[in-house]
């Protein structure tokens, strides 16, 4: 099923709303760019491998009317400095860590996209109560044989120079999904990645998917997992398996929709997470 498109066709103004969210950029002490906008409890917002915090302008137009919104360029992508090549996720974790420091956060609601999942999934396994709530959209966990084998493949050609950019945009938003304007910005991000900073993040996602998935019992904070009924490889399995793992985890999955489900389904994806900012979490 193709799905519908936040819009088939995009105003100037919408074009204007993505490429302006980036321009606000600043940056920490240790080399992070991030973009903040809105008031209230902080809301962090960590994108997927091979993207920018731009990837999140549906979200931060929502949700900065409620919270403190920081959407955050991942080491590597953007403006954001890169980690040392052979970084691994928990490294990734420590950066959110060194970030969060960095701006003197704590108590904080974190939700990752992708890549971005499993550092928020470490972060909320790690630093206890500097985490408030945790929201994994399209997260993977625990692949099987033959996926895991695929996407360390993937990442080894990725590792070698080769960025591949329609192999991706297929798996996230399905054939025939070429001509919708989402589909075209996200191109866009996808080619002006940094090749090193994305063969590291890569490599990290590739191999990460296990490293913090038997903390979930540990995790007592609000935890909503998300991910698209189509997604191949984040999987509704996956999500549903996280919720059940986690103590009060619960589970949405958004029928139609694929990997970049945030973009594709943003108002659905937007209530979710205003019922997610609604729920009590843990307190500093």
């Amino acid at each position: 099923m193709t799905p519908q498109f936040w819009a088939t066709t995009m105003h100037q103004s919408e074009r204007t709303e993505f490429t302006g969210l980036g321009s606000r950029r600043a940056r920490t002490a240790h080399g992070a760019a991030y973009v903040e906008t809105g008031h209230g409890e902080p809301l962090v917002l960590i994108h997927g491998v091979g993207m920018r915090l731009e990837a999140w302008t549906p979200q931060v137009a929502a949700l900065s009317a409620r919270c403190r919104v920081i959407a955050v360029d991942m080491p590597g992508h953007g403006e954001s400095d890169r980690l040392d090549p052979g970084a691994k996720l928990e490294d990734f974790v420590a950066w959110l860590g060194v970030l969060l420091g960095d701006l003197k956060l704590d108590g904080v609601n974190l939700a990752g996209h992708s890549m971005g999942a499993l550092i928020a999934g470490g972060a909320a396994a790690t630093f206890g109560a500097r985490i408030r709530r945790v929201a994994l959209l399209n997260g993977v966990y625990l692949r099987d044989a033959d996926a895991k084998a695929a996407v360390i493949a993937r990442a080894q050609t990725i590792g070698k120079g080769a960025v591949d950019v329609d192999g991706p945009l297929k798996r996230w938003f399905g054939e025939g999904s070429e001509t919708a304007p989402i589909y075209g910005l996200t191109r866009g991000w996808l080619q002006a990645v940094d090749p090193e900073g994305y063969a590291t993040a890569y490599n990290a996602f590739a191999y990460g998917d296990d490293v913090y998935a038997g903390r979930w019992p540990e995790v007592h904070c609000p935890a909503l997992f998300l991910t698209g009924s189509e997604d191949p490889n984040s999987t509704p399995e996956m999500a549903r398996a996280m919720a059940a793992a986690a103590p009060r985890g619960w589970v949405h999955i958004i029928e139609g929709h694929r990997h970049m489900v945030n973009l594709t389904a943003p108002d659905a994806v937007n209530a979710i997470l205003a019922d997610w900012l609604s729920r009590e979490g843990e307190r500093s």
